[in-house]
């Protein structure tokens, strides 16, 4: 047990990561507020830690449930000082296989799921003078895989939101970073992914081998939930975060190797790019 257990909230708790978050903020004698969205797995998280694990209904993509169920937890818990976004799905598909159903549905879990409970959660880190708030985005925010664009897209968005948040929020003692995890052994390749609805033949190739990565992967994830959730443990306590930590080995070479190309990119045909100012 700490010496001051802190109040989390975790989105997404049913397993995986989130879970693994959630089993170690209790283990560390933290009160947690988890949030699932079937009622039948309420029993189980909260006999993790009975007193201190409260499981809460909500799917983020209820725009009219996430403030009432944030200020719900405040009020269940005494307050907020930390908070992780973890719920989020992968959505296997070109752009040109997916509907815009199927696009809007990625972006309102992945993003505004995060938005909304950022921005329900702030006034009572306010309140507490300040805090953590804990984004679980993805390699998939530093560089584009193929058929999983529209992934791409949110995890570039909410490493983007965080970016700004943690200037918005630093003059309140608010703390902002956001996870980029590598390959954990968790579902995610299998319950937590979507698969284009209408595919097409030009792209088989390509989503048969993501199938085949997510699903039966030749080499096993390398990361363990349950060192991953220790990291983020640590990352809550520090006063001096960084607004992006990669997660995992693989995860940091992933990141630091699409940034070097981002960055040739930016050194190709430098005079053209500088040819746009007003002549002296």
């Amino acid at each position: 047990m700490t010496s001051s257990p802190q109040v989390w909230l975790i989105t997404g708790v049913s397993s995986g990561l989130g879970r693994a978050i959630a089993e170690a903020a209790l283990a560390a004698g933290h009160v947690v507020v988890g949030t699932l969205r079937k009622a039948e797995q309420f029993a189980a998280f909260e006999a993790l830690a009975p007193g201190r694990a409260h499981a809460l209904a909500l799917d983020v993509t209820d725009a009219e449930a996430v403030g009432p169920a944030v200020d719900a937890a405040a009020r269940l818990a005494g307050g907020l000082d930390v908070v992780v976004n973890n719920a989020g799905y992968g959505l296997v598909g070109a752009v040109e296989e997916l509907s815009e159903a199927e696009a809007a549905r990625q972006m309102d879990t992945n993003f505004f799921g995060v938005f909304r409970v950022v921005k329900a959660a702030i006034p009572h880190l306010k309140a507490r003078g300040g805090g953590a708030i804990i984004n679980i985005g993805s390699v998939a925010g530093a560089r584009g895989f193929p058929s999983m664009s529209l992934y791409c897209a949110s995890k570039f968005a909410v490493a983007g939101l965080s970016q700004a948040l943690a200037k918005e929020l630093a003059p309140f003692g608010i703390r902002v970073t956001v996870v980029e995890p590598g390959g954990f052994r968790t579902n995610f390749g299998a319950a937590s992914m979507a698969w284009a609805q209408a595919p097409l033949p030009d792209y088989a190739a390509t989503t048969a081998r993501m199938r085949q990565s997510m699903e039966r992967p030749v080499v096993p994830a390398p990361n363990d939930p349950a060192r991953g959730a220790a990291v983020i443990l640590a990352l809550a306590a520090m006063d001096k975060p960084p607004v992006h930590m990669a997660l995992g080995a693989d995860g940091r070479k992933y990141v630091l190797d699409a940034l070097q190309t981002r960055l040739a990119d930016y050194d190709l045909h430098v005079d053209l790019v500088e040819s746009t100012a007003y002549p002296d």
